[in-house]
This record gives C-alpha cells, sequence and structure tokens, in this order.
C-alpha cells in the first residue's frame, strides 16, 4: 500500500472510533432511550411507547414533584413512575384512596380512579434525606412506592428523567411534567 492509502485507511478507523466514543459519551451521561413495559403509566404512557430520557438535568437540580422518572429494576428492565413525594415528607395514602403530604392533602391530575390499596402507604411513609415517593398514573395496575418490593426510590437510584416520546410516531411529543 502507498502512504496516501494507509492514511486514508487511518482517517476512516480514527472517524468512526470517534463516532463511537461520542455515541458513547451521549448515551452513558446524556440520553439514553427506554420502552414503556406495561400499563402502569396509562393514559400518559402506554406499553410499548419509546422515550427519550434526559440523564442530565439532575446532575444539576433534585427531581421535582410530578416528574416522570426512570430507575432500574433489579432484572435490568427499567420502572417508569411519577414523583409523588420528596425527600424529608410524610406521605399517607387514606382509605379513600387521596394521598397526603405532611398531613396535606396532595392536589393533583394524574390519578384517574380511586387507589384501591394505600399498600405500604397506609400509615405513612417517612422518606429519607434521598428518597422519593413514586406511583403509577394507573394507581390500581402499578406496581410502586407502595409496594414493599419497590418501596421509596433513593436519589441515587434514578437514572432520570422520562423527557420525550419518539414512538408510536403519531404521538411524538415531549412528556408533561408538574401538576
Amino acid at each position: 500500500m502507498r502512504q496516501t492509502e494507509i492514511r486514508a485507511v487511518f482517517e476512516i478507523i480514527l472517524y468512526f472510533a470517534l463516532v463511537a466514543c461520542i455515541t458513547f459519551l451521549i448515551i452513558h451521561f446524556v440520553g439514553q432511550r427506554t420502552v414503556v413495559n406495561g400499563v402502569s403509566m396509562q393514559p400518559t404512557l402506554s406499553d410499548g411507547d419509546n422515550l427519550i430520557v434526559d440523564k442530565l438535568s439532575y446532575r444539576f437540580h433534585d427531581p421535582d414533584r410530578f416528574d416522570i422518572i426512570v430507575f432500574p429494576q433489579e432484572d435490568g428492565r427499567y420502572f417508569i413512575k411519577r414523583i409523588i413525594g420528596l425527600p424529608g415528607e410524610n406521605v399517607r395514602i387514606d382509605e379513600d384512596g387521596f394521598i397526603y403530604i405532611n398531613g396535606e392533602k396532595l392536589q393533583e391530575s394524574y390519578g384517574k380512579e380511586v387507589m384501591l390499596d394505600p399498600g405500604l402507604a397506609k400509615d405513612g411513609i417517612q422518606l429519607g434525606a434521598d428518597e422519593y415517593f413514586v406511583l403509577g398514573d394507573n394507581r390500581n395496575d402499578s406496581m410502586d412506592s407502595r409496594m414493599a418490593e419497590v418501596g421509596p426510590i433513593a436519589g441515587e437510584r434514578i437514572i432520570g428523567r422520562a423527557w420525550l416520546r419518539i414512538y408510536p410516531f403519531d404521538q411524538i411529543g415531549f412528556l408533561k411534567h408538574g401538576s
């Protein structure tokens, strides 16, 4: 091979290595794609929806109430839930399905049906300094902080904020957070 051919091959290899490195950095530090698995976030999100998770924002500020977050399950899949309780708060769900934060009834519109099972929150859950209480929007078909298998979520487990729906194509758009 001539010198120019060797240089051309080297430039191509360098180009692909650079693209791979940039891709890795974006996926690892900025955002990643995840797929909704199940109906626990209906009607906001549906089974099979593809989302982009913003992994950068929470490096600069703490999660807010009503943010939709992504965190890992033990089997390597991801939970997608809405933050209801913030660090240091006491979360209680009464027998009528109403949520109370530090004794004050929470005004929210994400759970469209009466919550039938308050689970662990029946007598109140006192969140630690870095714990969040999360619920699925489909309150009666969601495994969330009410269940012992999930419980309060440590802030360090939060991968990021569900940011953008990219599939199905007719529902592409930014996700609604906040009250």
